[in-house]
């Protein structure tokens, strides 16, 4: 049995294709499927059976659709009893948050609470200094604002030890970051995108003030609620309540490794940009209906499936936008696939469908190390659901994974 304060167990992992890349596109495009491979559960099992590892310690994965349906976990969701993860396990979903921001925001649109080409200034005056051009909602959720992000380096582990149970104010966290920048912009709103934080959190702040309410409240009544995500939520505390796997990270001693519980941390810093918590089956009941126009309208549901036609940030003329409103466009061996991808101290996550959803993907492992790149784990659960492996089927590759049944 794996305990604290002992090396992760696991065989290194076999190769696996590289990691998707974001990739942009001008205008709505429609998923093509001709080439959506078998759902191949060799490879899957393969990558699950390898788990716990040097990176992380669960993993949990839901694929769904008419091509096919596969449920499994492994690894360990307490370290101290041993207990294996919970096909039920809920997780801190870090930025697929965003994605329900941008549901919230484009639904109050659909009734004319909230114009996408309203700026800020209009809707939160005083927020952005004098003299700061003019940023519309829909450059607040296409990443195009040009508003500086905070600087707070909540994901180095001595910083998040010290603050993990902080509250923060989300209107002081933007203040703070146009105040490290000398309240002057990145770039011109619209000229070029680059991913963040702040947009988000600028979001949640307008519908606030358009509606007069909690997010919290907002979220539940608009998306929550009428799509039946009873175990979602936006928590006010640190804790992470229901069935889950303890997030933990490796801290380096001069007796060896020790692993820190790091599963209880305030959500405030994140709050509307990465706050949220969820489980594998409600985010592929969210995306479900999100992609059938169940939860936005589909004249507003067209902004998700539309990336901006500009460049991203310092990568002018080598590398053009990728994220839309609310979600990313992925090209994976062949397929066209909308989804977003979330990461907070012990949990890294994803969501992803073909825009007709005959495939649908969602993923949650528990990492060792906050702040690093995408663990490999989660590489190959991408691209054992996506990319043909080419291996003949093994019978006994799922042997030591919880897969589960009917």
């Amino acid at each position: 049995m794996l305990l604290a304060g002992t090396a992760l167990a696991g065989a290194a992992a076999p190769g696996a294709a590289a990691a998707p890349t974001p990739a942009s596109a001008s205008a709505p495009a429609s998923a093509s499927t001709a080439s959506l491979p078998p759902l191949d559960r060799t490879a899957l099992c393969r990558v699950l059976a390898d788990v716990p590892n040097e990176e992380v310690s669960g993993a949990l994965v839901r694929i769904s659709g008419s091509a096919g349906e596969f449920r499994a976990t492994s690894g360990i969701a307490d370290l101290r009893t041993g207990r294996p993860v919970p096909h039920r396990a809920r997780f801190r979903i870090g930025s697929i948050s965003k994605t329900f921001t941008a549901a919230v925001v484009l639904r109050l649109a659909d009734r004319g609470e909230v114009d996408l080409d309203g700026t800020v200034q209009q809707y939160l005056p005083g927020l952005l200094p004098d003299g700061f051009p003019d940023v519309t909602v829909r450059q607040l959720l296409n990443h195009t604002h040009g508003i500086p992000g905070n600087t707070i380096p909540h994901k180095d582990p001595d910083w998040f030890f010290e603050h993990r149970y902080d509250v923060f104010d989300p209107r002081e966290v933007v203040i703070g970051g146009l105040r490290g920048a000398g309240g002057r912009e990145v770039f011109a709103p619209g000229s070029a995108q680059q991913y963040g934080n702040t947009g988000y959190l600028v979001a949640g702040l307008v519908v606030e003030a358009v509606t007069g309410r909690p997010y919290a409240e907002v979220l539940e009544e608009e998306v929550l609620r009428p799509a039946g995500l009873r175990h979602t939520s936006l928590p006010s505390g640190p804790e992470l309540r229901g069935p889950h796997a303890r997030g933990y990270e490796a801290v380096e001693t001069a007796d060896g490794t020790r692993y820190v519980d790091i599963t209880e941390a305030s959500p405030s810093l994140t709050w509307t940009a990465g706050g949220m918590v969820s489980t594998a089956a409600d985010l592929d009941r969210f995306v479900t209906a999100l992609f059938r126009g169940e939860v936005v309208p589909k004249e507003q549901l067209a902004e998700m499936f539309t990336v901006p036609d500009v460049w991203k940030h310092g990568a002018e003329g080598k590398e053009k936008a990728s994220y839309s409103v609310g979600l990313t466009r992925y090209d994976i061996g062949g397929l066209t696939v909308w989804g977003k991808s979330g990461d907070r101290p012990g949990y890294n996550n994803g969501v992803g469908a073909t825009e007709d959803l005959s495939r649908r993907l969602v993923y949650s492992v528990n990492t060792l190390h906050m702040g690093g790149a995408q663990p490999r784990t989660a590489e190959r659960i991408i691209a054992a659901a996506l990319v043909p492996s080419g291996s003949a089927p093994d019978p006994d590759a799922c042997r030591g994974v919880n897969v589960a049944r009917g």
